[in-house]
């Protein structure tokens, strides 16, 4: 046994922490204690499950298995990011496809180029890497570019009243989307090794690897999340502004979601 791997018994000791945090929501009046027990149950309960289905993923199924497991974080990212940015037209199948570019995009350049081995033990926790990370990209594109269809209307549509087709009229809104939602993984980039030593370099260290090989992986990592936030988001962007425009440039009216007031 690894020695810098907790045991069981160690997992459960560490409840302790959760303890901890609701005592503090408890003793602040937040309202918070069962959020943070059911919260802190459905972790462990998932996590568990999660490692008995990789379990037999690794010794069965190969990467058939692995490829099943990466479609069905796609869809449940896709979903997760679409009920974000709900009021777009058609968001669900936009979500989706731009989880699934950025994830196929990057992936598929990794192991075209022999950067990953094709092992199912390698290609679901890197490819759960990429898909969180292009579903983060794709959500806050999404919702940007909904308020910004709404609360910029009037602006947008000046510029098609002066004879400006839908994209050129849109456009500024759609750069500055874009480039919000990429500073996240560019400050991350920058910053990755001076501020914190991320989860796949600290795990390579914590289970024995040599750091200058850990760090190696770890340019990876961060190269591979760059891009695929770089690629979903502009997938995002680029089916969402043909949504919001009909056939004659026209910007469609956005459906109000529940519980959020009328512009």
């Amino acid at each position: 046994m690894n020695p810098a791997v907790p045991t069981w018994a160690g997992v459960a000791a560490s409840f302790a922490l959760v303890v901890l945090t609701a005592a503090v929501a408890w003793r602040q009046r937040l309202g918070l204690v069962r959020d943070i027990a059911v919260a802190a149950v459905r972790a462990g309960a998932q996590l568990a499950a999660v490692g008995a289905v990789l379990l037999l993923v690794f010794r069965h199924t190969g990467l058939a298995g692995a490829s099943g497991w990466l479609a069905l974080m796609v869809l449940i990212a896709g979903r997760v990011a679409a009920r974000r940015a709900a009021g777009i037209p058609r968001v669900l199948g936009i979500a989706m496809a731009a989880v699934a570019a950025g994830t196929a995009a990057t992936l598929g350049t990794l192991l075209t180029l022999g950067v990953i081995t094709a092992q199912a033990r390698v290609v679901i926790p890197v490819g759960g890497m990429v898909v969180s990370t292009a579903m983060q990209a794709t959500a806050l594109v999404l919702v940007r570019l909904r308020d910004e269809a709404r609360t910029a209307r009037p602006a947008i549509e000046v510029r098609l009243a002066l004879g400006l087709p839908a994209a050129d009229a849109f456009a500024p809104h759609l750069r500055d989307t874009l480039r919000t939602a990429l500073i996240p993984a560019i400050d991350s980039t920058k910053t990755v090794g001076l501020i914190s030593l991320p989860g796949a370099m600290t795990g390579l260290v914590l289970a024995g690897a040599n750091p200058l090989t850990a760090i190696r992986y770890q340019i990876v990592v961060m190269y591979m999340l760059l891009a695929a936030a770089a690629l979903a988001a502009l997938t995002a962007a680029r089916l969402a502004e043909r949504t919001l425009f009909d056939d004659a440039h026209r910007l469609r009216p956005l459906a109000v979601e529940p519980g959020r007031p009328h512009a």
